[in-house]
């Protein structure tokens, strides 16, 4: 008996708030992005895979480091600390760039 219902690239949330196409989403312990903008009570797809361009802290990042996700600065970070897990960086990136690329991972 086959019992997948998704292949486990993206959820569907309801929008507790208004959210625009491409950023972070925190649902529990789990961070995505945006597939598109929603309204609030929109059902809403978040992509919890897939090679993303996303805020960064002021900081380097080196290949294959692990992201994290500052929900106080809505932004992702090499700090674990209190931020959720989120990924790996795709590239690296200089302290300068205000994006960056991360490799989404559950």
């Amino acid at each position: 008996m086959n019992t997948q219902v998704n292949k486990g690239k993206s959820i569907e949330i309801t929008a507790g708030a208004a959210i625009a196409s491409g950023s972070l989403v925190l649902v529990g312990s789990l961070v995505g992005i945006a597939a598109n903008t929603y309204a609030i009570g929109d059902n809403a797809v978040v992509w919890l895979l897939g090679t993303h361009i996303v805020p960064k802290a002021a900081e380097a990042w080196t290949q294959g480091a692990k992201l994290y996700y500052d929900s106080t600065n809505k932004n992702i970070t090499v700090t674990a600390g209190a931020n959720t897990f989120a990924g790996y960086a795709a590239t690296a990136a200089a302290i300068g760039d205000a994006t960056g690329l991360i490799l989404l991972r559950q």
